[in-house]
Order: structure tokens, then C-alpha cells, then sequence
């Protein structure tokens, strides 16, 4: 019985010590880590660098034959001595040091022990977070300052002093003091059982014996660790790798297991909705976007007293609390045997301790909700060095503690929301995207996808056409639109924003308008093109109001002051912004995109708020007719019910009609069944690979999207995935071209023909002035030739980008002329139009008409496809045209094929 009882107990021990951990163990444990862990560090090849490493110190780790040379450096030793020291890192003049603890470097250390503690750390991130700070205390504080001579210190210890230090060291000695005096008078202290006040009063009974008020902690004479201390403590999550000394020189090798070669991106991060009360005290780390971000402000972490009575100084700590109530009684053994006194304890601000304080609110992404559903968000916490790192706007990833707080500590507020508690993230380390295509996706790859990634762009930069290409690349789902798909590709790579030296900015980002009948795909091209995009949102006109999509006044929940808060244009920045319905938006709210559209910026003076908020947005519009369905025998602008002011800004607008063709439908509704005939067992195979994770319908959307990005063209055109479109546009973005001397003459003679030819059939038309060539439309041509050098990922623009950029000018415009006359597509209008004529004879003219003008029957070819595509046709329509001439000995080609021959009677 004896030995049933004690395997008993100790069966008891072993599940105790399994769900409960032993701190003491921890905290040893973690000193062990501070003082024997090493980091690799690279080493120069010179030998003056080698030669001034002391033998001892220069641990050289084994490498391969011309690899750089690694050493293995002991990691927390020195960097704890410049914060004993107080030497500034880095030349700066930052007087708060971070210490980051990457819990992949406890694995490093000690796999089993390492792991376990890492483990443990991160399910109770913020009881190992204050164990932690509280090792590394002790080891500051049995460090000696060093007095210089030593190769890693920068000055004197004494020149680091500075008004905190005196006072400490005032504070120690009076504390020290006061402790000798209680020693000597402990025989004569009177031990009150009753209290201070002698029994009564259980408020103050609870602040003196330090019940604490549930928001404060205990009110003591002894000085808090936290006030002391000149550092912040960051604990990462596992494999997130440090960013700051001594991590900012580690060497970390691509065949690393606890680190991949993308760093920051190593963590697969959460959506919010992913978060479940099970992660409830867990170190996490989420995704989103900063919807608003409240002012910097000082927060109190450690209250000082001063007591009138007894003159002793008191300290609470009030760390991670958002309320405290102040204490009224002192604690000391001298105001203790006085049984009638007042609150003797008045807060002294100079003497406690404040630290930055930043309130982050955090929105799913948009690819995050599912249809249907509502963003959800989250409050996040920033303190100290972490504040003033994200703006509203930016796409975050934040490791933080996901922790509760209850809605009010007292007032009416406690009252109203009752039991409710809401969550918030303590923030441990946040990493701001740059949320465009200035980031590549290429360094998060492995060596085999990234050599793939480069052969498939490169295979597409050297085809003969990259921009066809790519154009079918987007919605491929959708048939048709095949200038449209190319104009809206060169939206997103964009042209190139210039900066005059007198500050002016000339925009370089591409709008474009989509105006036509109802089922002609006008939404679907939207959403597909937000999503590609990195920073892209979506929203409708009649859903949205001017404030909505420019900016808001909000007031804050803390503080009760009045906030900025962004709009859809205002996070849609560096980025495109699609707007549905735009007919249907209220004309106040309209006109609040006439500055965004031109200056891109958000202007606001409202409740004493004025501010400039940049917009550097593009924007993609789709509108409906203001009768249903276009009609023709009305101008553009009474069909569409935009004013001419707005128009004008839209650097291409497209007039889609869905006009009755046998050969095109039959076309468009094969292509239909076709894709919904292999779409559907595509989703099924990719839906049967999706990991089950309680998010099933963001899974679904995602093979959804993967299965529309891999259809294969019915004209067998090369499968394009969006993950390579959107590197070959980062890449392409890069490039900043130019228009060289030779090609600036020729876009001011091809503008001034446009010019002439546009008032000239305009006044023929009566159609408005809107497709009138206006100055404007010059700058949209040197923006869409930017947008194709960029494309060949070139540094200048040709002519051929020219000649594509009016081609795509004159194909907008005069689809908005010939639907005015009679509508494109119709053989019958065209005919009316062209007298009888179609496309081939249409270019015969063209060149016939040149060779009269100029006197000569020989004309050189360029000259000929730059005057065909300048009219909106295309060089297969300009090949056709010459071979069937050609058999026609109407005109004949030399023999190099660089000139044309006219032919005897040039009648057709």
C-alpha cells in the first residue's frame, strides 16, 4: 500500500510538473542561453581584419572553397555590455536599447530544452516575457561598466550619464537609508492587526495591504525592476529571425532549418478570422491592413508617490494597463502607526516612468473575407520603438500576444457593457509591406521555382508580343476585349511619376473608363484587376459616399478626440481603385474625385482638422448608360450623365456594346461552355488538395482564382499564372524610361494630326466634347508609352511604344465616334460610315492617299505601318492588306521588303 501510495504521488508529481512548469527551472535555464549562446557572423577576406581578432575570439566556422569566411561570435555577452555601458549602437543617439529573443535561437541552442522553453514561451508569451526581462536584469546588474579600451566601447562610462541616472542614484541612497533606520527601530514598531485605520474603511484597507484595485498593482517603497530598466524586450516568434544588433550581422545560411532565406516571410501569418479564443495569451502572428492609427502619447507604466507625512517615496506599477486607480494611503511603517490622517500620497510626474503609446486598429484584406461577409478588425497595441511604424494604409504582419480586455475598468462605461470583454494584440514586432510591385516574390521562392520564375519571364520578354501575351493573362475567363485587357495592363505597370524641381508632380498613373451595356463583363474586368493588383479595392458609387472614399472624422474611443481617417482612395494608394456604378454616385460625392483623379491628393478641413493625404491612386471606372442600354441616336454625354470636367481626366474610355454577330456569339458562347465545362473539374482538384482549415470559403475562392489563372487559351497562347504576372510587372517598374531627342517630334506631330483630326470629326459627329483631343490626351500618350518601354523592360521609349499608345487612344475615341454613328461591329453601319468600305480597303487608302500627297510612288515601310497603326489598325491587318494587294500587282514589295511600289492605275 505504502508503494501504491508514493507511485501515486509521484505519478501526481509528473502531471503537475507537465501542466504546471517550473519558472525557477525556466529562468536558469534562460541564463544558461543569455550567457553560452553564439550567432555566425561573416568575417572579412582582408588580412587587417583578421589579424586585429584576438586568436581566441576568431572561432572560424568550416565553408566550401570560396564562400565567405564565417565565424562563430558569442551573441547576448556584448550586446548586454553596451547597454551597461551605454554606448550608442550604430552611431545613434537612441537612449532605448532592444533586446530580441528569437525563440528559434533557443532551438539553436538546445534542441530539446531550447524547443521546450520556446514552446512554453509562446502559449504564455506574457509570463515568460516579464521572466525573461527579469534574467536579463539580474545579469545587468553583476556587470561592471568598463572604462574604455576595449575594442567595442565607445567613450567613458561617465559620459552616458545623464539626469535619470542621478536621480536613481538619489533614490537608492535614500532608500537605503530609510532601510537602516526601520533596522535599528524594529523593536519598537507596533504591529497593528486592525489596520491603519483601526478596522474601518475597506477601500483603504485594500490599497494599504495591496489587494490592488484590479487595475493597479501593489503600491511598495522598494524601486520596481521596470523603472530601472533602459531596454525593450522583443520576444519573436519561432522562425522569426532578429532584425537588430546583435541579429542585424548574423549570418544565416539557405540550408538553415530554422530560418528560411526570405526571412520576414518565413511565417505563414493569420487572418484575424483564424484567431480563436484558443490562441487566447499565445504569441500569434496576423495579417492585415492599418485602417487607423491614433496620435503617439505617453502612457505610465511606473506611478510615483510622494508622501506629505512621512516624506518616503512609493511606486506602483501600472504596466499594460489602459486604468489605474491612484493609491490614497502610504504604505510606510511611519504613517502605518498613525491612526488618523488624510490621502498624504500626491502622484509626482517627473519621478514615474512613461513610455510611447500608439493604438493600431487592424483590418482583414480584402482576399481574406469571404463573399458576402464583413471585414473584421482588431485593436493592436504599440509601445515604445514600435510606434510611428505603420500608417493607414499599410499592409502588416504583427507578432504580438493576443490578449483580453475588458471594455472599461469603472464609470458608466463598466456599467453598460457588463461582462462583455473585447480582445486586443500586444505588439512584439511588426513588419510594414511596401504593398506594391516594388517587392519581389522571387527571394521567397526555393532555388528550382526561382530558376523556373526567370525562365518563364524571360520566355515572355523575348517573344514577339509580351504585351498580347500578358494581356491574356488577365481575366482569361472573359472573352474578347483584347485592347481593353492591354490597356488595362498597362494600368498596372503604370507610367512613370515625375517630380519637377519647383515641386510640381506630374502623375504617371493610368485612369481608364469603361462605359457600356449591361452583361458585357464590365464588373468581372474590374474585380479581376483589383485583385491582381497588390493594393487594389473595390467598391461601388451608389454604395460609397464622398467621405467613404476620400476621408473621415472619427472620433477616438480612448481619448475622445477627433481622428483622420482614410477612405477607399486613400488606401488604395500606389495602387488601383475600382469603382462599379459610377453613373449612379451622387454628384457631391463625385466631385470629390476631380482632385485624386489630376493632383492625387485628399484634401480635408473639417473640424478644425486641415490636412493633405496622399492618393496616388489609379482609378478604373465602369459605368452603365443612363437608359439601360446605350442609345445611339443621343451623344455620349446624354447617355452616360458625366459631366465633360470628368471625363477629361480618364486618360482611355472604352464603350463596350453588346451588338447582335452571329460569328462573334458563336465564338463567345463556345468560349462560355468551355470554361465552365473545365472549370469545374479544375476547382474540384484543386478544392480536394486545401488543407482543412475552419476558413472553407476563402480556400474555395483562392482554387478558385488558381483554377481561372491556368485555363489555356483557345488560340493557344502560353498559360500565364498571376504569380508571374505580377513579378514580371515588379520587375518591369523598376525601369524609369525616358523619351529621347530622336522620338520627342514625332509625338508632337502625331499629337497635333490627332489634335486636328479629332476637332474636325468632332464637329462633324455633334457629339460632344469629351471626344475632342484635349491636352490631356498628350500626357495620357507619353504615360501609356512609358507603360509598354516598361514592358521590354527598357530605359527609353521607341516608337513602336508610340505608335501602340495612339493606336490604343485612337481605338477608344473612335469606338466612341462609330457607336455614336452607328456602332461597332454592325457590318452594315461600318459600311454606311466608310462608304461601302472594309478594313483592307480602308488601308489601301491610307497608303494610296500618302503616295499622292507626297509625289512618289516609292514609300518606305515604316512610314507606312506608323500611318496605318496611328489610324487604330493593327500590323496583321496591315500584313493582310499588302499581301492581297500584292496578288492583285496593284503594288509590289523590293526585295529587302523595307519599301513599297505603286503600280500603274492605284484604282480600287
Amino acid at each position: 500500500n505504502n508503494q501504491a501510495v508514493t507511485m501515486d504521488a509521484a505519478a501526481r508529481d509528473d502531471i503537475a510538473g507537465a501542466q504546471y512548469p517550473s519558472y525557477d527551472e525556466d529562468e536558469a535555464m534562460f541564463a544558461d542561453f543569455l550567457k553560452e549562446h553564439t550567432i555566425l557572423t561573416t568575417v572579412n577576406n582582408s588580412a587587417d581584419d583578421i589579424d586585429d581578432e584576438d586568436d581566441e575570439d576568431l572561432m572560424l566556422e568550416p565553408t566550401a572553397e570560396g564562400k565567405q569566411l564565417v565565424r562563430r561570435t558569442t551573441c547576448y555577452p556584448p550586446h548586454l555590455q553596451r547597454i551597461k555601458n551605454r554606448d550608442p549602437i550604430n552611431n545613434s543617439h537612441q537612449k532605448t536599447y532592444l533586446v530580441e529573443v528569437p525563440l528559434s535561437e533557443l532551438v539553436i541552442w538546445d534542441a530539446v530544452r531550447g524547443l521546450e522553453l520556446a514552446q512554453r514561451a509562446t502559449k504564455n508569451a506574457t509570463r515568460y516575457h516579464e521572466l525573461f526581462c527579469k534574467v536579463i536584469d539580474s545579469v545587468l546588474s553583476k556587470m561592471e561598466v568598463t572604462t574604455g579600451g576595449g575594442r567595442r566601447r565607445g567613450g567613458a562610462a561617465s559620459s552616458a550619464r545623464d539626469s535619470i541616472d542621478v536621480l536613481m542614484e538619489q533614490r537608492q541612497a535614500q532608500q537605503e537609508a530609510r532601510q537602516a533606520e526601520v533596522q535599528n527601530n524594529a523593536n519598537n514598531l507596533v504591529d497593528d492587526v486592525n489596520g491603519p485605520l483601526g478596522g474601518g474603511g475597506l477601500e483603504n484597507d485594500a490599497a494599504v495591504l495591496g489587494a490592488g484595485n484590479g487595475t493597479g498593482g501593489t503600491a511598495t517603497e522598494e524601486l520596481p525592476a521596470l523603472l530601472m530598466r533602459r531596454y525593450e524586450l522583443r520576444v519573436l516568434p519561432l522562425r522569426r529571425p532578429g532584425a537588430y544588433p546583435p541579429f542585424d550581422v548574423q549570418f544565416r545560411d539557405n540550408d538553415s532549418t530554422q530560418y528560411t532565406s526570405s526571412g520576414s516571410s518565413a511565417i505563414q501569418a493569420v487572418s484575424l478570422r483564424q484567431i480563436r479564443s484558443r490562441a487566447m495569451g499565445h504569441l500569434v502572428t496576423v495579417s492585415g491592413m492599418i485602417v487607423r492609427a491614433s496620435d503617439v502619447k505617453p502612457a505610465c507604466t511606473v506611478a510615483t508617490y510622494t508622501c506629505d507625512a512621512c516624506g518616503c517615496e512609493i511606486y506602483q506599477v501600472v504596466h499594460n494597463k489602459r486604468e489605474f486607480l491612484p493609491q490614497r494611503l502610504c504604505p510606510s511603517t511611519d504613517c502605518q502607526k498613525q491612526t488618523k490622517h488624510g490621502d498624504t500620497l500626491h502622484l509626482q510626474t517627473r519621478g514615474s516612468k512613461f513610455v510611447k503609446f500608439q493604438e493600431l486598429k487592424l483590418q482583414e484584406l480584402p482576399n481574406q473575407v469571404p463573399m458576402g461577409h464583413v471585414p473584421r478588425s482588431l485593436t493592436v497595441h504599440c509601445r515604445g520603438e514600435l510606434t510611428r511604424l505603420a500608417s493607414p494604409g499599410n499592409e502588416v504582419t504583427i507578432d504580438g500576444v493576443f490578449l483580453p480586455q475588458r471594455v472599461a475598468e469603472g464609470g458608466y462605461r463598466a456599467m453598460k457593457a457588463g461582462l462583455v470583454t473585447t480582445t486586443f494584440v500586444e505588439a512584439q514586432n511588426i513588419i510594414v509591406h511596401k504593398k506594391s510591385y516594388d517587392d519581389s516574390i522571387s527571394g521567397s521562392l526555393a532555388e528550382e521555382e526561382r530558376l523556373k520564375l526567370e525562365e518563364q519571364i524571360r520566355e515572355i520578354a523575348t517573344g514577339d508580343d509580351p504585351v498580347g501575351t500578358l494581356s491574356s493573362a488577365i481575366a482569361p475567363e472573359i472573352f474578347g476585349h483584347e485592347d481593353i485587357k492591354r490597356a488595362l495592363l498597362l494600368q498596372l505597370v503604370g507610367g512613370c511619376t515625375r517630380k519637377l524641381p519647383d515641386g510640381m508632380r506630374i502623375r504617371g498613373d493610368i485612369n481608364i473608363c469603361l462605359m457600356g451595356d449591361p452583361g458585357v463583363a464590365k464588373s468581372q474586368l474590374l474585380k479581376h484587376v483589383a485583385s491582381i493588383t497588390p493594393r487594389g479595392v473595390y467598391t461601388t458609387g451608389k454604395g460609397s459616399s464622398g467621405v467613404g472614399l476620400t476621408a473621415a472624422i472619427t472620433k477616438d474611443v480612448t481619448t475622445g478626440e477627433l481622428a483622420l481617417e482614410g477612405g477607399a482612395l486613400v488606401l488604395a494608394d500606389r495602387g488601383i481603385c475600382a469603382i462599379d456604378e459610377f453613373d449612379k454616385m451622387d454628384e457631391a460625392d463625385r466631385t470629390a474625385i476631380h482632385e485624386v483623379m489630376e493632383q492625387q491628393t485628399v484634401s480635408v478641413a473639417k473640424a478644425g482638422i486641415v490636412a493633405t493625404l496622399n492618393a496616388r491612386a489609379a482609378v478604373l471606372a465602369a459605368a452603365n448608360p443612363l437608359y439601360g442600354r446605350y442609345n445611339r441616336r443621343k451623344s455620349l454625354s446624354e447617355n452616360v450623365n458625366l459631366p465633360n470636367s470628368l471625363l477629361s481626366r480618364f486618360d482611355l474610355m472604352f464603350l463596350i456594346l453588346d451588338v447582335a454577330d452571329v460569328d462573334r456569339d458563336m465564338a463567345l458562347a463556345r468560349h462560355v461552355t468551355y470554361v465552365h465545362q473545365n472549370e469545374g473539374t479544375e476547382s474540384a482538384k484543386k478544392s480536394d488538395t486545401v488543407d482543412t482549415v475552419p476558413m472553407d470559403e476563402d480556400d474555395i475562392d483562392d482554387a478558385e482564382d488558381f483554377g481561372e489563372s491556368e485555363q489555356v487559351d483557345d488560340n493557344g497562347k502560353q498559360d500565364i499564372s498571376s504569380n508571374v504576372l505580377r513579378e514580371y510587372i515588379s520587375r518591369a517598374r523598376k525601369h524609369q524610361p525616358v523619351v529621347p531627342e530622336v522620338v520627342a517630334p514625332y509625338i508632337v506631330e502625331a499629337y497635333v494630326s490627332l489634335r486636328s483630326q479629332g476637332t474636325a470629326e468632332g464637329r462633324k459627329q455633334k457629339n460632344g466634347d469629351q471626344t475632342v483631343m484635349t491636352p490631356r490626351q498628350l500626357l495620357s500618350i507619353l504615360r501609356l508609352s512609358q507603360g509598354l518601354a516598361r514592358l521590354r523592360f527598357s530605359d527609353y521609349v521607341a516608337r513602336e511604344d508610340v505608335d501602340e499608345a495612339i493606336r490604343l487612344t485612337h481605338m477608344s475615341k473612335s469606338s466612341l465616334m462609330e457607336h455614336d454613328d452607328g456602332g461597332l461591329g454592325d457590318q452594315n453601319s461600318s459600311k454606311r460610315k466608310w462608304g461601302g468600305e472594309d478594313v483592307t480597303s480602308r488601308i489601301f487608302n491610307i497608303i494610296r492617299d500618302f503616295s499622292t500627297s507626297s509625289r512618289s510612288q516609292r514609300i518606305e515601310l515604316k512610314l507606312v505601318e506608323a500611318m496605318v497603326l496611328r489610324k487604330g489598325f493593327t500590323e496583321q491587318q496591315l500584313k493582310q492588306c499588302l499581301e492581297e494587294y500584292q496578288n492583285l500587282d496593284i503594288i509590289m514589295m523590293n526585295s529587302t521588303g523595307t519599301h513599297i511600289e505603286m503600280l500603274g492605275d492605284q484604282g480600287h
